[in-house]
């Protein structure tokens, strides 16, 4: 069986790091849409396409939707060269004239980064699971990652910017994200948004 795998995020989550360790168990697709469709669809330039995948290949799809404390993926990835972020911005459906200062001069959620969240893990009725994956953990736990995925090892390593000195220089984002980060430190490392409307944890020991 071809394994398919969508790895879903809305940047700077460690997307790129995991569809590249992914690659040699199947195809995979970087996605940054933040709609969800209600069917499965085929994937052109990272966003969901019309087609439908037929219902009879769904097995062989993987939807993974990997996420970080926002302030840390903001700092990671929304910042930067301008044109470079720009084009970011329109991949997740912001306006790609959103700066971080208007973020915290606002002081609030521009981006719309909960709202991205709320739509991948949140019941909603599907015809395919989403596999959540905290990213905080996935260096010591990538083997119980795999074995969701009933795949071979990831081979994840860590290899992290030092954003402290911007963290230091933007403290008004943790006020602004602090409610979304507290929902994600209270999740597993993986749960599963089964379809329908039926959430399912996976426990390990």
């Amino acid at each position: 069986m071809n394994k398919i795998f969508y790895v879903c995020s809305y940047g700077g989550c460690g997307s790129k790091m995991l569809t590249a360790a992914l690659a040699r168990y199947g195809t995979v697709y970087h996605v940054h849409t933040r709609f969800p469709t209600e069917k499965l669809q085929y994937i052109t330039n990272e966003q969901f396409n019309g087609v439908e995948v037929p219902p009879e290949l769904l097995k062989n799809y993987y939807v993974i939707y990997i996420y970080k404390n926002p302030v840390k993926a903001i700092l990671s990835r929304f910042t930067g060269r301008v044109a470079f972020n720009k084009k970011h911005l329109r991949h997740v459906g912001c306006s790609p004239n959103i700066t971080v200062d208007a973020v915290i001069n606002q002081s609030t959620d521009l981006y719309q980064l909960q709202q991205f969240y709320d739509n991948y893990t949140k019941p909603a009725h599907r015809n395919y699971d989403v596999y959540c994956v905290k990213y905080e953990d996935i260096f010591e736990r990538q083997a119980e990652l795999s074995t969701v995925l009933k795949i071979g090892p990831l081979n994840l390593v860590r290899k992290e910017s030092d954003h402290s000195e911007l963290e230091s220089k933007h403290p008004q984002l943790y006020s602004i994200y602090n409610d979304l980060i507290q929902q994600m430190a209270k999740n597993d490392f993986i749960f599963v948004q089964k379809h329908p409307r039926v959430l399912s944890k996976l426990a390990f020991s």
